[in-house]
């Protein structure tokens, strides 16, 4: 199908592309910032595509570039008549008096290519929606996905150079030095297990997994309002099983330490207001967001979250439960094959957001037969993707749930099977049941 653009041409500023090129030949400085917000094929027109690759050529040999070097290189590659000749360098040289004005050049050029990406995926978008599209949920996410990556290059380049990266990281190896600081990533709330993980880091797919009863809602609860009130981190929460009104009082009871069955059932005491008052204040002017959506597909929370990226800047994505997440495809042979297809999707959905997403998992029956009821690897239900994709797996296990005469009563032990990049271990943490609230037990770590 032929494009309504066609005909047309496309959003470009040449005058904004000499300018740039005729500044760097007036100060080779001008090149690392226009690279800021600039690669080649950001110009229109070609020949400045060229004669940019040029300059990147001749600073990555250590060359000045001045309108003989130039030359010389284009000479080189061959390509000195594609671009107008020497005489055209002379040209974009005269073009511009000054090099101080290329930041603001650099932008409007980047914003016309932007705006041709733009172009060029709708109509991609519309050639393929005239089609006889067999699965619309793919569709619309292969389209959603387009647009929001032409729409993040507004913020950054789609690729870095590893000499940025490095010289970033240093910078941040510096900071951290300086400040002595041990938490790298989002803060759990928990000391002993942000010991372990130093956080949970970018683009790191976490799984929490337990039985039934074993508190894993409410731990990751606890972290979610840590995150969002003592640090404003911005968390969004699908919330697959509980309704949205359910989490909001679980978070008021867990944060006011106020008798969970007292507030379910009206009978709260003169003492309990002031306290509810002020953990509704903080949950207020918390950015947490909360999806109570049933039975939602990975491409839906994937859809949400990167609206919610653009809106709120979200730095956290938390999934209750995975096992209630629908795979888009029905033709799927297996629940397994459905997990796997969930799980793979979670992990995709972190890197692309370059945000933790933590999701929980239900544990298999097999845990019920033995004698240790401890988790293990293997009572992941549909567990082989989940195993393999997830960077770090934390199992919950309160002891008193079988043997009520643990003399670990009130406790409960958070065991970190799996870490990509880290030590396991477990760590220990206090179960206030009353309050449906998980806290720091202290000297609770064990190393493993």
């Amino acid at each position: 199908m032929a494009s309504p653009y066609d005909s047309r041409i496309p959003p470009q500023n040449i005058e904004a592309e000499q300018s740039i090129l005729g500044g760097i030949l007036l100060e080779n400085d001008a090149l690392y910032k226009s690279l800021e917000y600039l690669t080649e094929q950001d110009f229109y027109k070609p020949a400045h595509q060229k004669i940019f690759k040029a300059f990147i050529s001749l600073s990555e040999k250590g060359e000045p570039a001045d309108l003989v070097t130039l030359t010389q290189e284009l000479k080189r590659v061959g390509q000195i008549e594609e671009i107008g000749g020497a005489s055209y360098l002379a040209q974009i040289m005269n073009h511009v008096p000054t090099s101080a004005n290329v930041p603001f050049y650099a932008k409007i050029v980047r914003e016309k290519a932007i705006l041709r990406k733009l172009i060029l995926v709708s109509s991609e978008i519309a050639t393929k929606g005239f089609e006889d599209t067999a699965d619309l949920d793919e569709f619309l996410d292969s389209a959603e996905k387009a647009i929001f990556e032409v729409s993040n290059q507004r913020f950054e380049k789609s690729f870095t150079p590893i000499r940025d990266i490095v010289k970033s990281s240093f910078k941040t190896i510096e900071k951290l030095y300086e400040k002595k600081e041990a938490i790298t990533g989002i803060a759990s709330g928990f000391i002993d297990l942000d010991r372990l993980t130093s956080g949970f880091q970018s683009s790191d797919f976490i799984v929490v997994a337990g039985r039934p009863s074993m508190g894993k809602t409410s731990l990751v609860l606890n972290m979610a309002q840590h995150a969002a009130i003592f640090s404003k981190t911005p968390v969004v929460v699908f919330s697959l099983e509980m309704s949205k009104e359910q989490l909001v009082m679980r978070m008021l009871t867990s944060l006011a330490k106020v008798d969970a069955t007292r507030l379910r059932i009206g009978r709260l005491q003169d003492s309990d207001w002031p306290k509810l008052t002020k953990a509704a204040g903080q949950l207020s002017e918390a950015p947490i967001y909360i999806d109570d959506s049933p039975s939602l597909s990975a491409l839906e929370i994937r859809a949400k979250c990167r609206r919610l990226k653009v809106e709120h800047d979200i730095q956290l994505v938390i999934v209750d439960y995975l096992q209630l997440m629908r795979s888009h495809r029905s033709y799927l042979e297996s629940r397994e094959k459905e997990i796997s297809e969930i799980s793979r999707s979670l992990k995709s959905l972190a890197k692309e957001l370059n945000v933790p997403v933590i999701a929980l998992s239900q544990l298999n029956r097999a845990v019920e037969n033995r004698n240790d009821k401890r988790p293990m690897m293997a009572d992941l239900r549909e567990s082989g993707a989940i195993e393999q994709d997830a960077d770090l797996i934390g199992f919950i296990y309160r002891d008193e749930f079988y043997n009520k005469d643990s003399e670990w009563k009130g406790t409960a032990e958070f065991i970190l099977a799996k870490q990509r990049s880290g030590p396991v271990g477990v760590v220990r943490l206090a179960f206030l049941q009353q309050y449906t609230t998980f806290e720091n037990l202290a000297h609770s770590n064990e190393m493993g």
